[in-house]
């Protein structure tokens, strides 16, 4: 995760290193800020290092120049964290009291690592941000080097520079491509002139079936556009040529094959290829040698636009569309029935005996339960919008398990071929956790247009299970950890503490857990994020009456617009106390402003919560708990989010505390 860059403060101040802006190839103009000074410069001034000293980690902030919103730029670098340590970049605006996350990395080595990073589009001025951190005991460092920033995208590349881009080659130990130099009076980025480009040549190779790839850096944003460059090939009936993009899971997808020639020209030859690449991909020029003719391609000048070769294109599939959080209907989804009950839409207001949808806590959800029957056994099945074919997504949601255990699976996820109609199931519900909230996600491979259907099975009213489905969300590409919100920093806890800390000077302490919390009939059964995660609480029965626990940030800075937190809150138990956001200015000298506030029992659900703030000086955010009259008082929270302002959908901030008495919806 990124949340190690949540609630860090760097003033704009810095400190020149040598050959600041640009003089120095080494670090790009990049400076050290004042405030974090703990990088110190080699004694042969070659690289820039963090070391920790003893037990005690270090952390110290790079920064660049101020640059503008012009246009996109590639980030490149050399990094080597030794025995434990991370390295993060991000981005920083004067809008935002925390930098944006673009990567990070705690894998150690003791070699140096390039990274490319792709740095998109901004709305307004920024500063790229390098900060780096010390961990654990003994000999640890963070080193970076070889700083450098160009304008364009990282998989672009003429082979000028002696990084080559940071295109690798994989495979072949052999037969391998290597840079050439040559007149390249058809290249546009050397016309008559003699520059560099990459070739492979079968006079190394040792067998007739070697393959040799150029890889790119894996891109990290979003791509969809079009990519260009130029090739010749010598003896192409002895190997083929193609352009293949590959995924962080090792997914090939072939791109581009180059034709045969009808004759053989020495000349370079442009190609442009579509690329709808929405999440990290690396691009593979390959050439596989097939025969003794063995061969030669020459490759130069890729370049990528994010306008489509042809206007005519079919853009990215909207994954929107299978995406439903039930607020509003059922969105792209319909419910059909075998013999039985429908998927119903559900809404339950907080309460104190069941809990309400996952999305805020009070909204709406789909529920099929066996008291909607007419009949004792039923299957019931939600059917979502048409999937295009050749493609992958990651599917998520949640689910929820109420009443008597099932023989059969109570839920299941099956893929409906359009072709055929035929059922292939993907996924099955093995959990059995009751009242529970709880994630799960599913790689969906369609080869032709198929939709997803979700299916729950009763065989006998007394051996049937109520289930609950809310948040369906798709996206393209394998399931890999969600990349979040690219204007917010969420803490989950999953990691620890996310840069917050307990404050010093209060009676207690926010404890980090899982599962129920140890007294009965008080606190959440399991965390927001995932249902079997880990949230903070306050263990009323280690606390006295009117005690209170305080989590503090670390240091923000001040913002010129409003900054909007949303964060998750559990307050079950009749003797719960008080749960409020606070505002700490570190000028000094003034109280703690109040921002939101909840007293009493608020239900047994996680609900939402949303608040908006200004503040234009150096500040820290306060979340702080006390305890009620009773033991039955353990309040939790979850799964807490700073993004630009402000919310859309800001609560009361302090609003009557009173349990409504409503009943239970069901649409």
């Amino acid at each position: 995760m990124l949340t190690c860059f949540i609630l860090r403060l760097a003033a704009l101040a810095a400190v020149a290193l040598p050959g600041s802006y640009g003089s120095d190839r080494n670090f790009y103009g990049f400076q050290i800020d004042a405030t974090r000074s703990n990088w110190k410069l080699s004694q042969k001034g070659r690289h820039m290092r963090l070391e920790s000293e003893g037990s005690v980690d270090v952390s110290g902030v790079l920064l660049s120049e101020v640059l503008e919103p012009k246009t996109w730029r590639c980030l490149r670098l050399l990094y080597r964290i030794t025995s434990s340590g991370s390295l993060q970049v991000a981005l920083r605006s004067e809008s935002l009291s925390f930098d944006q996350p673009l990567w990070s990395s705690q894998q150690p080595s003791h070699r140096w690592s390039r990274i490319s990073i792709d740095v998109p589009k901004a709305m307004e001025p920024f500063r790229v941000v390098l900060e780096g951190q010390t961990g654990g005991e003994g000999a640890n460092s963070v080193s970076v080097t070889d700083i450098q920033m160009t304008d364009g995208y990282c998989i672009e590349c003429d082979f000028e520079e002696e990084h080559l881009c940071g295109y690798t080659n994989k495979w072949s130990s052999t037969v391998r491509w290597s840079v050439g130099e040559g007149p390249l009076d058809a290249t546009p980025t050397q016309p008559k002139a003699t520059g560099h480009h990459m070739f492979v040549d079968s006079a190394q190779a040792e067998t007739f079936q070697e393959v040799s790839q150029l890889l790119s850096p894996l891109t990290t944003e979003p791509l969809s556009g079009c990519v260009s460059f130029l090739y010749q090939q010598q003896q192409a009936e002895g190997h083929w040529f193609s352009l293949h993009t590959r995924d962080r899971a090792g997914q090939y997808q072939e791109l581009w094959r180059a034709p045969e020639p009808s004759q053989y020209l020495q000349e370079w030859i442009p190609v442009q290829v579509e690329l709808k690449a929405p999440y990290p991909i690396q691009l593979v020029f390959e050439v596989a040698y097939n025969s003794a003719a063995g061969g030669r391609v020459q490759l130069d000048d890729i370049s990528f636009s994010p306008e489509f070769c042809d206007a005519a294109t079919e853009p990215l599939f909207d994954t929107s569309v299978a995406s439903c959080d039930f607020e509003s209907g059922f969105c792209q989804y319909t419910h059909t029935r075998l013999s039985a009950p429908m998927w119903r839409r559900v809404s339950v207001p907080p309460n104190s005996y069941q809990a309400g949808d996952h999305t805020t806590g009070s909204g709406s959800f789909l529920l099929t339960a066996p008291n909607f029957a007419g009949r004792s056994s039923y299957v019931s099945r939600l059917v979502g919008p048409v999937l295009p074919g050749a493609r992958r997504f990651c599917l998520r949601f949640f689910s929820s398990l109420h009443g008597f255990g099932s023989v059969a699976p109570p839920l299941a996820v099956y893929l409906q071929h359009g072709a055929t109609g035929a059922l292939q199931k993907l996924w099955h519900q093995t959990e059995s956790t009751k009242d529970v909230w709880t994630a799960h996600e599913v790689t969906v491979h369609t080869k032709q247009s198929a939709q997803v259907v979700f299916v729950s099975t009763c065989k006998s009213f007394w051996n049937c299970t109520s289930v609950a489905l809310d948040d369906i969300s798709m996206s393209l590409g394998d399931c890999a950890p969600p990349a979040g919100c690219p204007h917010s920093l969420l803490c989950d806890f999953e990691s620890g503490l996310c840069g917050y800390s307990q404050d010093q000077e209060d009676s207690a302490d926010w404890l980090r857990t899982r599962g129920p919390t140890p007294t009965a009939f008080t606190g959440p059964t399991g965390d927001h994020t995932s249902g079997r995660g880990h949230y903070l609480h306050i263990e009323a029965s280690h606390m006295l009456t009117g005690q209170r626990a305080r989590l503090v940030s670390g240091p923000l800075r001040g913002s010129k617009g409003q900054q909007c937190i949303r964060f998750f809150y559990c307050m079950y138990g009749t003797g719960t106390g008080d749960l409020r956001v606070l505002l700490r200015r570190l000028g000094g000298g003034e109280e703690d402003s109040l921002l939101w506030k909840r007293s009493g029992e608020q239900g047994i659900s996680w609900l939402r919560a949303t608040v908006n703030y200004q503040c234009d000086e150096q500040h820290q955010i306060v979340f702080e708990a006390s305890r009620g009259p009773s033991v039955l008082s353990d309040t939790a929270i979850d799964d807490i989010t700073f993004e630009r302002g402000p919310c859309p959908d800001a609560d009361d901030p302090f609003q009557p505390s009173a349990l409504p008495s409503h009943e239970n919806i069901i649409y």
